[in-house]
This record gives structure tokens, C-alpha cells and sequence, in this order.
């Protein structure tokens, strides 16, 4: 399946090609703008969230000579502490911190929030997925890697 492709758009069922059941996902991109001022980004992760499956996800790759080409004095540790703790709200628990007894849709619309930091959430776009675990790994080599 592929986002935005005529195999999403205008089913008449939930079911893909291979007959399992797809579910509505909703995915964003995590991006690091490393001085706002300027608005260039670079994308550095996916979360992904499918709430017929109770799953969310995030998956982070920072590619840091693009970051440093951006912003050759950018706070590559910072940067990576921030994408730490996304994928750890996403995974719950401990890790999640204050979110940690939130479900998962309550932590995707926390990360998915506006901000103006230097690791913000892309707008939140939609598909079909028989597979969300997988979307999570599709994305990231997509648009991210």
C-alpha cells in the first residue's frame, strides 16, 4: 500500500488486494528546525498512530551532516535527546513521563501539537494499513532515510 496512491482513495472496502483488513492510520513527520527563524528542515522521524489498533508509534533517523549543512553550530546531542523522547512518549510507560498513563491517541495528539521548538511535528496526513508496525518502518525509509 502506498500513501496517497488510487489504492487509497475512493475504497469501496476496507480490505486490501491480499484480502487483510486495512484500518485508517494517521501519520506525521518529525522534523528539526534548527534555527526557526530561517524555517528549513530537514525530516528525522515518522509517528505514525492507528486507532482501531490502539497503536502509536515513532521511528527517528537524524541524518547530522544535513543537519550540520543547515546549521553548521546545531546542538546535535540536543537534538537527539528530543527525538529520544518522542519515541518515548509514543512507547508509554516509564519512558512516556507525565504521559505515561495517557492512550495512545491522547500521546500522538500531545507530539502532533504546534510548536516552535527545534524538533516540530509536519501536518498530519492519512492512509489504509493492514500493518501499522510496518507503516512505521515504510515511512521512515520513504521520507526520512
Amino acid at each position: 500500500m502506498t500513501v496517497g496512491s488510487k489504492e487509497t482513495e475512493g475504497a469501496d472496502s476496507a480490505d486490501g488486494a491480499d484480502g487483510a483488513e486495512r484500518d485508517v492510520f494517521e501519520y506525521a513527520l518529525v522534523r528539526v528546525v534548527p534555527r526557526v527563524e530561517r524555517g528549513e528542515c530537514i525530516n528525522a522521524g515518522v509517528l505514525v498512530y492507528c486507532r482501531a489498533r490502539s497503536f502509536v508509534a515513532a521511528r527517528t533517523h537524524l541524518d547530522e551532516a544535513r543537519l550540520l549543512a543547515l546549521d553548521p553550530e546545531a546542538d546535535i546531542e540536543g537534538v537527539q535527546a528530543a527525538l529520544r523522547a518522542v519515541e518515548g512518549v509514543c512507547a508509554g510507560g516509564t519512558r512516556a513521563g507525565q504521559a505515561a498513563h495517557d492512550d495512545a491517541g491522547r500521546r500522538f495528539r500531545w507530539l502532533i501539537a504546534p510548536r516552535s521548538t527545534v524538533v516540530q511535528p509536519g501536518p498530519v496526513h492519512t492512509g489504509l494499513t493492514a500493518d501499522p508496525a510496518a507503516e512505521v518502518e515504510r515511512l521512515l525509509d520513504l521520507l526520512v532515510r
